[in-house]
């Protein structure tokens, strides 16, 4: 990855704005709000909600979250074209199919059982219907707390597809789309010749590695070695700065760009 604030990163930034119609697209926590100790306090900060708006008004633009839809849509303050959530598997515009909740159900009878367990080791369990986190920032011992995990889940979850992230353990239906899949259909339903996303952790990777050359990725802090994203940030304070340079680049003002 290279420095998104360099003279090649700036010249990425005005390539983009000069696409007729790029999609905008970003992930939550991470990115659009800090990361926070309690996942109920996230917020998108005020030097990001007050450029959204203006981002919205002028491209389609796409909140691609690991939360359920109901939740991250409670804390954004401003209202995207789209917002997917579960990790690109609820879309609104396409119910997903109950056979990936239904999947979850040896894994939700599993967790109830080893409850108490979890709970000793600062482990919450977050089951948004079509997948299931399992977060462990606020464990006494980060090591232990995810060696409980390993254990409960005992390197067999069955039809289950099991992702990383930052002190936390997801689990989806294997089959499912991810984040990758989501922006690449959000883009063909646009007709966008062009995109950007920014990511800060495992999960948005898929999305990195997934879209055409042509598109501006980036992650948000430096700390992945092998992150497929072609620029990073330093930290979600960085992200007003690059919203303010969007804007900048953009040409003079035009009718909207929303999707259908």
């Amino acid at each position: 990855m290279k420095p998104l604030f360099s003279a090649e990163g700036h010249a990425a930034i005005s390539a983009l704005m000069a696409v007729g119609k790029p999609l905008l697209a970003f992930d939550f926590d991470g990115t659009l709000a800090p990361i926070v100790a309690r996942a109920e306090d996230a917020r998108v900060p005020p030097p990001v909600a007050s450029r959204m708006p203006q981002l919205c008004a002028r491209w389609p633009v796409a909140v691609i979250s690991g939360r359920s839809l109901a939740d991250v849509s409670a804390r954004l303050g401003f209202e995207p074209s789209f917002m997917i959530g579960n990790h690109g598997i609820e879309d609104p515009l396409g119910p997903p199919p109950e056979r990936w909740s239904a999947a979850l159900e040896p894994l939700r009878k599993q967790l109830r059982a080893h409850a108490g367990e979890l709970v000793r080791h600062g482990v919450a369990v977050e089951d948004k219907t079509f997948s299931i986190a399992l977060h462990y920032r606020m464990a006494p011992d980060l090591q232990k707390a995810r060696r409980a995990i390993d254990d409960v889940l005992n390197g067999d979850v069955g039809e289950l597809s099991i992702g990383g992230g930052k002190c936390v353990v997801n689990l989806a239906c294997n089959g499912a789309p991810d984040k990758g899949d989501a922006v690449i259909a959000l883009a063909r339903r646009c007709q966008a010749e062009a995109g950007l996303f920014v990511g800060d952790d495992d999960n948005d990777e898929p999305a990195f590695a997934k879209v055409p050359a042509n598109w501006l990725t980036v992650r948000v802090g430096q700390d992945a070695v092998h992150s497929q994203a072609a620029y990073y940030l330093e930290g979600p304070q960085q992200l007003p700065l690059l919203l303010q340079m969007l804007l900048d680049a953009a040409p003079p003002s035009g009718p909207t760009r929303r999707c259908a």
